[in-house]
């Protein structure tokens, strides 16, 4: 695994990383501070291949926090918000620049203030790796150099056996002088052992871990984070501010976040405003879309991307994973020959926008009625905007649905996929397969 070392300043950001297998830090130069550093910080780790980074946490002489230690937890706060995924551990420092700027010293005559930074992130990333592989490393040397001396002892004494009893003398000394090294270095291990628990402690004590999951609709996710503590208000007021993405921007005037929340599950801290922990999904988002090449893949399908995740997110609700290809094919087909699609899940959706407790759409001939343009029974087309937010695998089923010509399918009792090309057919495997999944209330 790969980590990434940051010393971080108000004008310069140093870089180091480290690989866990070798456990040496090596420098990568710095970053100025201008604006784009969140930025190149999110090259540097997608170039390296991970989300791991320590930072360094400056302290006082007299090992108290200070302003900038502050400046430090801020910056990892924001860092949290800006790389999904991201797990950040703070390393204790003290006087790293001095030191980084005597090895440069003692390396070259001139060197540029970035490189002080970027070796002081060395350090810094160093410490950090030595505080796992040090102690047992350390151990198991200083007792083969106990082993050492005792076979020296032991070939002077068969020597001059006349001299044993100095030699013993000698022996004690060197076991207690070793003995005592080792116990003054393992206790300092653990010492730090104990340091690094706290830190990860005190830092697991000021975040938590937020998951939306693949088919959860927006009534799901604002629930949850109310669950959590924070305000309907401060919830509500989040889920319609504005944030500044170019996929958002093309999306009808009335459309919601409904679709644009990435599944996954990221960390926060305990104080982390809402609009911040959207902004942070919304990046998921963003990177699937871009990775995937999910507009052009769309387009070729006669899509906009809107579209694409809006029939991406009826997919993610109509199907299990395997079958998630198949069910966007008889989608499409449907849509290119005009027909209604004819999804029970959009109609639900429906439903729970005006009446979520079922007090006036009582049964389901009531409900497949609605007057609503989520109604895929009732209207033909798209519904008007996604009804979850849909996961990896449904948006690249729309994106690249199975070679079939399918028109109808259902779920019967078995949890089996039943697909058929006529009505008639369809109709038949409902009688044979779906006697009791079929009649569920929607």
């Amino acid at each position: 695994m790969r980590i990434i070392g940051l010393d971080v300043g108000e004008k310069r950001i140093g870089v180091a990383r480290v690989d866990s297998d070798t456990k040496i830090a090596v420098p990568m130069g710095f970053i100025n501070v201008d604006g784009s550093e969140w930025q190149e910080i999110a090259r540097i780790a997608n170039v390296n291949n991970t989300s791991f980074f320590v930072l360094g946490l400056p302290r006082s002489n007299e090992g108290n926090e200070t302003a900038q230690s502050l400046y430090v937890r801020n910056f990892a706060k924001v860092l949290t918000s800006k790389t999904p995924g991201a797990k950040i551990r703070l390393q204790d420092e003290s006087l790293t620049s001095v030191m980084a700027e005597e090895r440069l010293k003692r390396r070259k005559k001139r060197y540029e203030k970035g490189e002080i930074d970027a070796e002081a992130a060395t350090i810094i990333l160093q410490d950090f790796i030595e505080s796992f592989s040090e102690p047992k490393q350390k151990i198991v040397e200083e007792t083969s150099l106990v082993e050492k001396e005792v076979k020296k002892v032991k070939r002077k004494t068969k020597k001059a056996t006349k001299w044993i009893s100095g030699i013993m003398a000698l022996l004690i000394l060197v076991l207690l002088g070793v003995g005592g090294y080792l116990w003054l270095k393992d206790m300092r291990a653990k010492e730090r052992a104990e340091e690094y628990a706290r830190q990860e402690a005190e830092m697991q004590a000021e975040v938590f871990n937020f998951t939306i999951r693949p088919g959860e609709t927006i009534f799901d996710i604002k629930k949850n984070l109310v669950d959590l503590g924070y305000s309907s208000a401060d919830v509500e007021q989040a889920f319609v501010a504005d944030y500044d993405f170019d996929f958002l921007k093309n999306r009808p005037e009335d459309a919601t976040l409904e679709g644009y929340l990435y599944g996954e599950t990221h960390e926060f801290y305990k104080d982390e405003a809402v609009t911040e922990i959207i902004k942070v999904f919304l990046t998921g988002m963003e990177h699937v879309i871009k990775e995937n090449n999910l507009e052009t893949r769309y387009a070729e399908k006669g899509l906009s991307l809107y579209e694409g995740i809006t029939l991406a997110s009826v997919v993610q609700k109509e199907s299990p994973t395997q079958e998630m290809p198949t069910v966007a094919q008889v989608f499409l087909s449907r849509l290119s020959y005009g027909l209604p699609m004819g999804s029970d899940v959009t109609v639900s959706y429906a439903v729970d926008k005006v009446d979520p407790d079922r007090q006036i759409y009582i049964d389901n001939q009531t409900a497949l009625k609605i007057d609503s343009c989520y109604n895929t029974r009732l209207y033909a087309g798209l519904p008007c905007g996604p009804i979850s937010n849909p996961g990896l695998a449904a948006l690249l089923a729309v994106a690249e649905p199975s070679d079939t010509a399918y028109l109808y399918f259902l779920t019967g009792d078995d949890g089996l996929m039943y697909y058929s090309y006529t009505e008639a057919e369809h109709n038949q495997n409902a009688y044979s397969h779906c006697r009791d999944l079929c009649n569920v209330s929607l």
